[in-house]
C-alpha cells in the first residue's frame, strides 16, 4: 500500500474554517485552548489532571455496559477491561470521538475516525510513557434522526431500514433488521469474508434488542482487540453528574448566551455551524424525545429526581462528554471541529478542560485496478481532485495530436487590431475597432468550442474512463469516505483492511491521504 498526502486545502471539499485551523491563522487563536501538535499534550494532561472527574463511576457504569456483550467483562485480561479498569487511576486519560448510531456503521469514514482515535492514544503513549491513553468511541445513542442513519449506499445502490421511530435512535428496536440483513445476504455473496461480516451483523442487530446494544457489539467486533472503549451517556449516574448544568441552562440560558456572544465574533470571518437554543436540552421518556421549549418548576424538580430524561442537544453534549471524562483531546471531521471552535468560553463558564482537538484522518482508497486505469490515462493522484470537466478538457488536450488551443491566433490578431486602432483619427472609429475586435475574438472562441467537441469525440472513449473513474471515487460528486461503506473493502481485503489503515493512517499527518493499492 502506497500512501500519498494533500494539502487539505488542494482537494476542494474542506470549509475554510477548517483549513485555517489547521495552518493555525490567528483569527482563530481564540477560540480554542492548544495547538493541535504533539507538543501540547504536557499542558493538557497537567491542566485535565486538575479537574474532578468520577473516576471510580466512570468505570463502574463501564463495565456494566460491557459486560451486556462481553460476560467476562469483570476481572478479565483483554486489552478493553484492562482499559477500563485502569481509568481509575489519576495518570489515565483518554482519547475521543464520538458518531451517530449509523446502520452498519454508515459512510466508511467512521471507520477512518476509530482508527485516527486509536492511533492518536498510541502515538500519545509513545511519546508520554508516563501516562496511559484510552480510546474511546462516544456513541450518540440520543440523537433522533433516524433519516440519518437508516441507510447505506453499497455498490450504488441504496439499503434502507424501514422502521417506526419515535424518540432516540439508540432505543430503537433491532428486531426489524432481519429483512434488511436477508436483502443484504443477497447483495453480499458466499465468499468467507462476506459469511464473516453477516455473522457479525446478525449477532449484532438480531443478538440485541436496541440499536445502542447493537452499535456497541458491532463496533466492539471490529476493534475490541485495540482496547476501545464504547460508552453510552444515556445514563442516569452519569447523567447526574451534570444536573447541575442542566439546571443552568433551564434557569440562566447560559449556553444560549455564552455561544451567541462566541457566534457573534466569529461571524465576522465565518459563518457559525450551530446555533444555540434558548434552551439546549431535550427530555426523554421511553420512546419519546422532545425538545424543552419553556421553563417551570416542574422541570427543574425533575432534574433532581430523574436527570436522565435530559439529553444535551449538540451546544451542550460536548460539555457533558468533557465533564465525565478524563479527555485530553478530540478527533473529529471538519465540521465537528466546526463547531467546537464556538464552544470554549461555555467551558471556561463552567471551568472545565477544552480539549486538543485533532481532525480524524480523511482518505480515498485506491484499488489496484484503478490505479492501473489512472497511470494509462496519465492522471496523477492529485490531478483526481481536479473538477471533472477541466480534468477531462486537460486531457483531451494533451492526447490531442493537433493544436486546438488558439490562444496564439488570438494573440496575434489582438496586435492587428491594436494596430488598426492606432490608425484611428477619431474616437467613433477607435469604437468601431474595437467592437469588430469583440466580434472577432467571439468567433474564434466559438471555433476553438467546436474544435474542442470535434476531439472530444475522437476520444470518446478516454473521456468516458475519466468519468466513470470520477464517479466511482467521488460517487455523486461526493468525498469516497462520506459515501461509502466500509463493506466492499471488508469483502475484499478482510480484516487485512483494518490493519491496513491502522498502519497507514498518521493522525498528526494533517493532510488528506491517499492509499494506493500496489
Amino acid at each position: 500500500m502506497q500512501t500519498i498526502s494533500i494539502p487539505y486545502f488542494q482537494t476542494g471539499f474542506f470549509p475554510k474554517i477548517f483549513l485555517d485551523y489547521l495552518k493555525g491563522d490567528e483569527k482563530l487563536v481564540p477560540f480554542y485552548s492548544y495547538i493541535p501538535d504533539i507538543k501540547s499534550f504536557k499542558k493538557v494532561i497537567k491542566e485535565k489532571s486538575t479537574q474532578q472527574i468520577d473516576r471510580k463511576l466512570l468505570a463502574e457504569v463501564l463495565e456494566e455496559q460491557h459486560s451486556k456483550f462481553t460476560p467476562t467483562i469483570v476481572g478479565g485480561n483483554s486489552k478493553q477491561i484492562q482499559n477500563i479498569q485502569i481509568l481509575n487511576e489519576s495518570n489515565t486519560f483518554t482519547v475521543t470521538t464520538g458518531h451517530q448510531l449509523c446502520l452498519f456503521t454508515g459512510p466508511v469514514y467512521f471507520i477512518y475516525k476509530i482508527i485516527s482515535t486509536i492511533n492518536l492514544s498510541q502515538v500519545l503513549k509513545k511519546h508520554y510513557p508516563d501516562y496511559n491513553f484510552v480510546p474511546v468511541y462516544w456513541m450518540h445513542t440520543e440523537d433522533h434522526d433516524f433519516e440519518e442513519i437508516n441507510h447505506i449506499h453499497l455498490f450504488g445502490k441504496t439499503l434502507s431500514w424501514k422502521a417506526p421511530s419515535t424518540g432516540p435512535v439508540g432505543r430503537l428496536k433491532t428486531d426489524s433488521l432481519k429483512l434488511v440483513l436477508e436483502e443484504l445476504k443477497a447483495i453480499l455473496g458466499e465468499n468467507e469474508n462476506a459469511k464473516e461480516l453477516l455473522d457479525i451483523f446478525h449477532r449484532a442487530y438480531l443478538g440485541n434488542k436496541n440499536m445502542a446494544d447493537a452499535t456497541r457489539y458491532l463496533v466492539n467486533e471490529l476493534f475490541s482487540e485495540d482496547g476501545l472503549i464504547i460508552i453510552d451517556a444515556d445514563d442516569k449516574r452519569l447523567k447526574n453528574q451534570f444536573s447541575q448544568q442542566i439546571k443552568d441552562d433551564l434557569q440562566h440560558n447560559t449556553a444560549f448566551r455564552l455561544v451567541n456572544e462566541t457566534n457573534a465574533k466569529l461571524s465576522a470571518h465565518y459563518k457559525p455551524v450551530v446555533k444555540p437554543r434558548k434552551i439546549n436540552l431535550f427530555y426523554l421518556k421511553n420512546n419519546l424525545r422532545e425538545r424543552i421549549v419553556e421553563t417551570d418548576e416542574n422541570w427543574l424538580n425533575n432534574v433532581n429526581t430523574n436527570p436522565e430524561c435530559f439529553s444535551p442537544n449538540v451546544v451542550l453534549r460536548p460539555l457533558y462528554q468533557e465533564m465525565i471524562l478524563p479527555n485530553v483531546a478530540y478527533v473529529g471531521g471538519a465540521v465537528e471541529i466546526s463547531y467546537w471552535l464556538q464552544l470554549k468560553d461555555l467551558f471556561e463558564h463552567y471551568s472545565v478542560n477544552f480539549p486538543v482537538m485533532i481532525p480524524r484522518n480523511s482518505a480515498l482508497w485506491l484499488d489496484k485496478k484503478t490505479s492501473e486505469k489512472l497511470q494509462k490515462l496519465g492522471i496523477s493522484v492529485e490531478e483526481l481532485f481536479t473538477d471533472i470537466e477541466q480534468l477531462i478538457v486537460q486531457k483531451v488536450k494533451e492526447n490531442s495530436k493537433s493544436e486546438i488551443n488558439l490562444e496564439n491566433e488570438k494573440q496575434q490578431l489582438e496586435s492587428v487590431f491594436q494596430t488598426i486602432k492606432q490608425k484611428a483619427i477619431d474616437k467613433s472609429l477607435e469604437t468601431s475597432v474595437d467592437a469588430e475586435f469583440s466580434k472577432v475574438m467571439k468567433s474564434l472562441t466559438n471555433l476553438e468550442s467546436k474544435l474542442l467537441k470535434a476531439e472530444k469525440r475522437k476520444q470518446e472513449e478516454m473521456v468516458n474512463q475519466v468519468r466513470n473513474i470520477k464517479s466511482k471515487l467521488f460517487p455523486e460528486g461526493k468525498l469516497q469516505e462520506r459515501q461509502d461503506n466500509f463493506i466492499p473493502y471488508y469483502l475484499k481485503h478482510g480484516k487485512e483492511f483494518i490493519r491496513t489503515l491502522k498502519e497507514n493512517l498518521n493522525p498528526l499527518d494533517f493532510r488528506f491521504t491517499v492509499l494506493r493499492e500496489e
